[in-house]
């Protein structure tokens, strides 16, 4: 499975992790908070992709809160073989 969450589709937090939840089918006992996410993100049984598109807007998206999601992220990729992590800035597109 590979799932490319854009970061710039999100004006919360709630919809960043009701993203997460729906493009990667979590359980519906997710909460939506960081432990959780790693719960889930440990817990994926099939090969799964993660991109995260627009990492910039995550500063501004969760303040604080970035560099915490940032690192359950990688935590996460590091401690399931089956989930693989990219973080990459918006494609812009060109004007001819």
């Amino acid at each position: 499975m590979r799932f490319v969450l854009d970061i710039s589709a999100c004006e919360t937090a709630e919809d960043l992790h009701r993203a997460l939840a729906e493009g990667l089918h979590f359980p519906a006992w997710y909460g939506g908070n960081l432990d959780a996410l790693h719960d889930c993100l440990t817990d994926l049984n099939e090969p799964t992709e993660l991109i995260v598109r627009g990492t910039s807007a995550l500063d501004e998206l969760l303040g604080r809160r970035a560099n915490a999601f940032r690192r359950v992220l990688d935590d996460s990729a590091e401690e399931n073989p089956n989930l693989t992590m990219r973080f990459e800035e918006a494609v812009q597109d060109s004007i001819n």
